[in-house]
């Protein structure tokens, strides 16, 4: 209240009586100027108010207005006006503060992971897992009669990683990534087992048969962010390459592998160049199609620094039955039979439904979606997706996890069914296509959400660990942006949220399809429009 306010209402609850309330009419009559003037003053006190709390409620239509008028000439300007944006942002209360195309479907590249992700964190509860069995026996005098059945149920965090962003926290690191094979192959151990007069076959049967998206191109195929999805995996279903420079030009690059399990057949076609030469080594790692039969090719400069590069490998439950058996080798437990896969759900169902002779869990979900938020890890979506429609579903494929997906954002955050139109889990398809106002409403409803802390913790935070590391840094924005980024040819995007002042959140999407810039400064641009967003 003003101080007009304050003092208008003091003097009309003042008292005007005197001698115990008893007026003299002579003192009255000398009051009724003093009336008069109160009269005035309080009018003056009404007007103020009036006015003050007129002047509040036009600050959020000159901000928007402001914003708007911002926004518009960052969107407008040369070279960035002749490619298609798509911009949507909410304030606190969910009220569209601004928006260009925001009910238009763009291609989001790995923005689409936000769905995978809190659609999983709604429906799953954080500390969810899921087991991966062996099956066998009967197990006579030590020797395990017929075959040892490695059975997966679409664990992804049989690999080497850290699942949060201080790595120093105890638990957070997985460092080896026989690590869980070892417990299994030490379980069979502890019950006497020191043959299996059989084969080691890995079944990955509880996912559907189709391991490569078929919308995903050729040559994605062969690196780790388009690795096979089926019920086992080991490694991210990839092998580590690690090259740098032989030691003299002409020499050959030095190139190691891990794991090495020793069934890969690998030709080094490469050759180390003088220092300051051309290092393009990264990207010409080829693989004959359906095969273990890799080979590299390419130059690498005298003074370039070691660089990994993870290749995808075809069958991922050979990969885990063959890690499977190494880990039985170690604990001296040895195998008669050969190492081989599946994925038809009908051929061991029997010895499925028979009590497991070890098991092993994942780690919980909400280690599941760090990765895929904060690393954007592609295949982690897409196992994911794939658990979607096996939790919830038909059957674990990727059709049914997509359905899944598509029944929760209309019927639970009631988005627009005509704002989304999905093709797979991680954006590396360029079918995908999503309106900047769903992604808002996505993000409104995971954070109003008892389970938003599982999805909250992946999120990339401006200067932080993972795909903002470099972002907003330096700016009024470090630390106070919490998003996903996205980038794939032609498109990049952007869709979280801004801390604002007092507690106060902002919601935003930013897609950029269409563009012909290099990334820098089509990334700069984006990074400006959010600033301008973090000005209200």
């Amino acid at each position: 209240m003003t101080e007009a306010g304050k003092e208008g209402k003091d003097e009309k609850d003042g008292k005007d009586a005197t001698d115990g309330g008893r007026l003299n009419r002579d003192k009255a009559a000398k009051e009724t100027p003093v009336r008069l003037r109160r009269t005035a003053s309080i009018r003056r006190a009404f007007l103020c108010l009036v006015l003050l709390l007129g002047s509040l409620l036009t600050v959020p239509i000159l901000s928007a207005q402001s914003l708007s008028k911002r926004l518009d000439a960052r969107l407008d300007r040369p070279p960035f006006n002749r490619q298609l944006w798509g911009v949507a942002v909410s304030d606190e209360n969910g009220k569209l503060i601004y928006s260009r195309n925001a009910d238009r479907l763009f291609i989001p590249a790995s923005n689409t992971k936000l769905v995978v992700s809190a659609v999983a964190s709604a429906l799953l509860p954080g500390d969810w897992r899921v087991k991966t069995s062996v099956y066998g026996g009967p197990v006579v005098g030590g020797v395990l009669l017929g075959d040892l059945l490695l059975y997966g149920r679409g664990d992804p965090t049989m690999g080497h990683r850290c699942y949060a962003t201080d790595s120093t926290l105890a638990g957070v690191c997985d460092t080896d990534p026989f690590f869980r094979f070892r417990q299994l192959a030490d379980s069979l151990r502890a019950k006497g087992v020191h043959l299996v007069q059989g084969d080691i076959v890995g079944d990955g049967s509880y996912f559907e048969p189709t391991l490569e998206h078929p919308g995903w191109e050729q040559f994605d195929l062969n690196w780790w962010y388009a690795a096979p999805v089926s019920g086992l995996s080991f490694n991210d279903n990839s092998v580590d390459f690690t090259w740098q420079p032989g030691p003299a030009p002409g020499a050959p690059a030095s190139i190691t592998m891990s794991p090495d399990l020793g069934d890969l057949a690998f030709e080094n076609r490469t050759v180390t160049v003088p220092a300051g030469g051309e290092s393009d080594i990264a990207d010409r790692f080829f693989r004959h199609p359906g095969t273990l039969q890799i080979w590299a090719e390419g130059t690498v400069a005298l003074d370039h620094p070691s660089q990994v590069e993870s290749f995808a490998l075809p069958d991922p439950n050979l990969y885990a039955a063959r890690a499977l058996r190494l880990a039985l080798a170690d604990v001296g437990i040895a195998v008669s039979g050969t190492t081989r896969s599946t994925t038809d759900s009908t051929l061991y169902t029997q010895l499925r439904s028979s009590p497991p002779l070890a098991e092993v869990s994942s780690r919980p979900l909400r280690d599941w979606i760090f990765p895929i938020l904060n690393t954007s890890q592609n295949w982690f979506s897409e196992m994911l997706l794939k658990q979607l429609g096996k939790q919830f579903g038909r059957g674990g494929s990727w059709p049914d996890g997509l359905e899944v997906e598509r029944r929760f954002l209309i019927d639970s955050v009631r988005i627009d069914s005509t704002q989304i139109s999905l093709s797979d889990g991680s954006g590396l398809s360029s079918s995908n296509l999503v309106s900047p106002l769903a992604f808002t409403q996505i993000l409104r409803y995971m954070r109003r959400h008892p389970r938003y802390a599982t999805f909250a913790a992946g999120l990339p935070q401006a200067g932080g660990t993972g795909s903002l590391k470099n972002r907003f840094v330096g700016t009024p924005l470090a630390g106070r942006v919490r998003a996903k980024t996205g980038s794939i040819s032609r498109v990049n995007s952007l869709s979280g949220y801004i801390e604002m002042d007092r507690g106060k959140v902002v919601t935003f999407s930013v897609q950029a399809n269409h563009h012909a810039q290099p990334s820098r400064p089509i990334l700069a641009a984006i990074d400006s429009i959010v600033l301008e967003m973090g000005r209200r």
